[in-house]
């Protein structure tokens, strides 16, 4: 796992608005963020713009004010809340003098950090070498011409088109090992399915408590802790309920607005936890003012992944800090459509537990009708 300083990084957050609404949670959103990655935050520039600048994203008079600000704070990262082109970033750093981090490098930084297991870390490593694929420019304009010298003879190439050979190589490399993980998982998968357990996937937006959740519930001692992305890795455990029997629960990342799509894709095999799932449980952080967009932005994750589809259950997290009481509700068809919790305090989990054994047992009695209509029609087509 890649190590930070221990006093950490002194970064200028910068948060332009374009007219968003929510501002602020964006704003305390990004702060966690770098936090998240090792940054000490010293400063905030904000400003209003209808549209970004092409060449440096922010325009030349809010430019002078973040080199300002990073002057007077000591500061040499400047981190911009927003996606920035490979030519806006390469002008900011020149213009800034210093090194110049988007939102998405900043999430990819954070995966890095955070990744444990073997195929974590390749699917880091690909989305990371993905978004470099389109920045490799940035450290190699001096060699644009064509190498020569003792040593340096070869095939022709620039050394910017062998590195991209390179990266491409490792990229490919990459996806071939995943492909492999994948269809493994596959295989257990089918297994899972083949059985008569229900399969429960826990999905949410990042810290809204699904690994405190999925330890409350399994006493698994999965990492959880007040940080964006403190889980990455699928963890998959047996969890008996009554009336329902065993069933099998499985934690996964946490999506946030904005995940950069080489991230979805690499994390495709992870994420197709969620896809198999008899039921999602969609974890949500009832303290959080931004829970209408955050559950927002999970269902776009959701349904680019493909499990848009599949029965959902709001799982209202958090109560302990709010006025919310334990309690279930349930739609006009009469499923369960909402069940709050606090996963810290234990605070309705039995109530939850009662939901899961409900839909154990709507799982149980589907699965005797069908065999007992696949009995009918084998003795049918005997005796006709």
């Amino acid at each position: 796992m890649i190590e930070r300083p221990a006093a950490g990084e002194r970064a200028v957050i910068v948060q332009l608005d374009f007219g968003q609404f929510d501002i602020d949670d964006q704003v305390e959103e990004v702060r966690l963020l770098a936090e998240s990655a090792g940054a000490v935050v010293l400063a905030e520039v904000h400003g209003k713009r209808q549209s970004p600048d092409p060449k440096t994203f922010a325009g030349k008079g809010k430019v002078d004010e973040i080199a300002a600000a990073l002057a007077a704070a000591g500061a040499d990262l400047a981190i911009f809340n927003h996606e920035l082109s490979p030519a806006q970033q390469r002008n900011l750093e020149r213009d800034l003098k210093c090194r110049v981090v988007d939102r998405t490098s900043l999430i990819l930084d954070i995966f890095a950090l955070r990744a444990a297991s073997s195929e974590g870390k390749l699917q880091v490593e690909l989305a990371q070498l993905e978004h470099l694929s389109t920045r490799l420019v940035r450290g190699w304009t001096h060699l644009e011409r064509q190498r020569g010298g003792i040593g340096m003879r070869g095939p022709g190439e620039k050394q910017l088109e062998t590195d991209r050979r390179l990266l491409g190589n490792r990229v490919k490399l990459l996806k071939e090992r995943l492909a492999r993980l994948s269809r493994q998982r596959g295989v257990q998968r089918k297994a899972r399915r083949r059985g008569d357990v229900l399969n429960v996937s826990l999905v949410g937006y990042t810290n809204a408590g699904k690994s405190t959740l999925f330890n409350a519930l399994t006493h698994a001692g999965v990492y959880a802790a007040n940080q964006l992305f403190a889980t990455l890795d699928t963890t998959s455990r047996k969890l008996w309920v009554e009336g329902g029997g065993n069933i099998v629960i499985s934690d996964t990342v946490g999506f946030i607005r904005d995940l950069p799509h080489s991230l979805v894709d690499a994390f495709h095999a992870t994420l197709e936890t969620a896809v198999d799932a008899d039921v999602l449980l969609h974890v949500v952080d009832g303290a959080s003012h931004a829970r209408d967009e955050q559950i927002a932005e999970v269902g776009k994750v959701l349904a680019e992944i493909g499990a848009a589809g599949l029965p959902q259950i709001l799982l209202w997290n958090k109560i302990d800090l709010t006025e919310a009481s334990p309690g279930v509700e349930r739609d006009g068809y009469g499923n369960i459509a909402k069940v709050r919790v606090s996963a810290r305090t234990g605070e309705g989990l039995e109530l939850l537990r009662a939901t899961l054994a409900e839909y154990a047992q709507a799982k149980a009695e589907a699965r005797r009708k069908a065999h007992a209509e696949a009995a009918c029609e084998a003795e049918s087509d005997y005796f006709n």
